[in-house]
């Protein structure tokens, strides 16, 4: 990740619900988290109002995006 775009996901929201930024996400997987459990598990996303709609689809993509970094 870019200086640039980690300090936008610093800024930008990961899960609206419950106020975490898109940081933390991007941290949960690069410490380790390979599934939406697992990053709900280190961020505490997931059990706001939306029960994981909005964020689980952000935790998808990035993921994904993550995925193609280590086995690529």
């Amino acid at each position: 990740m870019q200086p640039d775009e980690r300090t936008m996901a610093r800024l930008k929201a990961g899960c609206i619900c419950k106020g975490v930024k898109l940081i933390r996400l991007i941290e949960a997987i690069e410490n380790g988290a390979a599934s939406f459990d697992e990053v709900a598990a280190a961020t505490g996303i997931g059990d706001g109002p939306c029960q994981g709609k909005r964020c689980g689809e952000k935790v998808a993509a990035l993921l994904e995006q993550y995925a193609g970094r280590r086995n690529g």
